[in-house]
């Protein structure tokens, strides 16, 4: 009589799939965000860390014959130029008005257009061959349209990816960026609210919040923690006349951020009309002229005012930096001179070096005031004047110096730095954002108006389903984060 073995019986059908069915709405819930999250986190550092050795090369370069960037700043200039009209149109500038302006309608189209991979690649490479050549940007900025970028194309993961969700991931893509870009985790989440977007989802800042931790985190396990301009240290005794020095240097810091944004919005009523026309019709000789004024800036100031800043701005806090009075006047205009070609390059750490030039120059005045708090002051009314986002200003200034001793001068300084600043010019982001808006929808094929139509008839119809799909589906990744 011979034994049969007694067949193993498989679990049964239904339990399995209720597994695979739990494993993947974990993945929709967690996985992909904590992914992106990570992803941003590594990309800012590593484009830090570009930026860094960029400038170091040109700073070496310059030092030695300070006569060569009067060769290679145009010679860059063209460069970039060209690569980014020709290659990567959408990655001038900043890039926060971009992603404003993909956070506004038609999230998919205008995100396919500003927020793309290639765009990601292009704006990283030529704002490091822009830093090479010296000129006057940053990489803040930039970050926060990377980390936009990042988060956006993740929308391909879901199962069905709608615009609350797409807004969502660009949303806390840029927050972290920009959280990631100065260690500064609060004012990411002040930004996002603020800047990106004039009101805040409820179930979006869960997303918002999780994003910025990881990549907070990553960023912090790669980099230590640090505060981006070290800890300043306030003495009591000399602020007897701080209400006056936060008044002028709030009206100071208004009138120079609010002239800054006048001049890039309203480039026809001052610059002459032979450039004007050597801009629309010869943009690559016009970067290399705007190179060549940036170089010859860069000489008159000893070379105090290429790259973005950043060191000379520590050099004051921390007190072994000299600069001449007219250093923040030197330094705005290589800003305009860096912005106006469309080379892909932020203003955030330019804006706050300008600033701490204005506290030099207001010490001359306020003697007996602490200089490194007129310094910070007067960063965060320039940066509040030129953003016109008073609390994102002195959020992201406090987490930079550590300063909270300072909250309530920050916060008046700020406040009365962005309205002086609205005399002058609206919202600079705002309004450059309005020309992506602009060319996007003139760049729109004719049927795509009717394509418009019939999906906004389908989504009538769809739309109470579609809101229950995504507090089930998609949505989770705005539900589970809260949690």
């Amino acid at each position: 009589m011979s034994l049969r073995p007694i067949p193993m019986n498989p679990l049964p059908p239904s339990l399995s799939d209720q597994t695979l069915r739990q494993v993947r709405r974990a993945w929709r819930k967690y996985g992909i965000l904590w992914m992106g999250a990570v992803l941003v986190g590594l990309v800012a550092v590593l484009y830090a860390w570009l930026m860094d050795v960029g400038f170091g090369m040109f700073r070496s370069m310059q030092q030695s014959h300070f006569w060569l960037p009067l060769f290679i700043t145009p010679a860059v200039g063209a460069l970039c130029v060209w690569a980014t009209r020709r290659y990567f149109p959408g990655a001038e500038g900043s890039g926060i008005p971009q992603v404003i302006a993909t956070l506004e309608e038609d999230t998919t189209r205008r995100g396919q257009s500003l927020l793309s991979i290639k765009l990601l690649l292009g704006k990283i490479g030529v704002s490091f061959i822009g830093i090479l050549g010296g000129f006057t940007i940053g990489r803040e900025g930039p970050t926060v349209q990377v980390g936009a970028a990042l988060m956006f194309n993740l929308r391909r993961l879901y199962p069905r990816a709608s615009a609350a969700l797409e807004r969502r991931l660009i949303l806390a893509g840029a927050a972290a960026g920009l959280s990631a870009a100065f260690n500064t985790p609060l004012a990411g989440i002040v930004f996002a609210i603020e800047e990106l977007t004039r009101s805040f989802e409820h179930r979006a800042s869960g997303v918002v919040i999780t994003v910025i931790i990881f990549a907070g985190a990553v960023a912090l396990g790669l980099n230590g923690n640090y505060t981006y301009f070290g800890t300043i240290h306030i003495n009591s005794a000399l602020t007897d006349m701080l209400a006056l020095a936060v008044l002028v240097t709030g009206i100071l810091t208004g009138i120079a951020g609010g002239f800054f944004c006048w001049l890039l919005l309203n480039t026809k009523r001052w610059i002459p009309a032979r450039l004007q026309h050597l801009r629309s019709n010869r943009p690559i000789a016009f970067g290399a002229l705007c190179g060549l004024a940036v170089a010859l800036i860069g000489i008159i100031a000893g070379g105090a005012t290429f790259g973005s800043g950043y060191v000379e701005a520590k050099g004051l806090l921390e007190g072994h930096q000299q600069l001449s009075v007219f250093y923040p006047f030197l330094k705005m205009a290589s800003m305009v001179s860096s912005y106006l070609p469309g080379i892909p390059g932020g203003i955030f750490a330019p804006s706050l070096s300008i600033g701490a030039g204005f506290g030099n120059l207001l010490h001359q005045v306020f003697g007996n005031t602490s200089l490194e708090m007129l310094i910070a002051l007067a960063m965060v009314g320039y940066l509040a004047a030129v953003t016109q986002s008073p609390i994102t200003a002195f959020v992201i200034v406090m987490e930079m110096i550590n300063g909270h001793a300072l909250v309530i001068s920050l916060m008046a300084t700020a406040l009365i730095a962005s309205r002086v600043s609205r005399f002058f010019a609206p919202p600079l982001y705002d309004a450059l954002s309005e020309r992506y808006r602009v060319a996007c929808a003139e760049a729109m094929p004719a049927n795509a108006e009717i394509e418009q139509m019939k999906l906004k008839e389908v989504g009538e119809v769809k739309e109470v389903k579609e809101l229950n799909n995504e507090q089930n589906s998609d949505s989770e990744l705005g539900s589970g984060t809260q949690k």
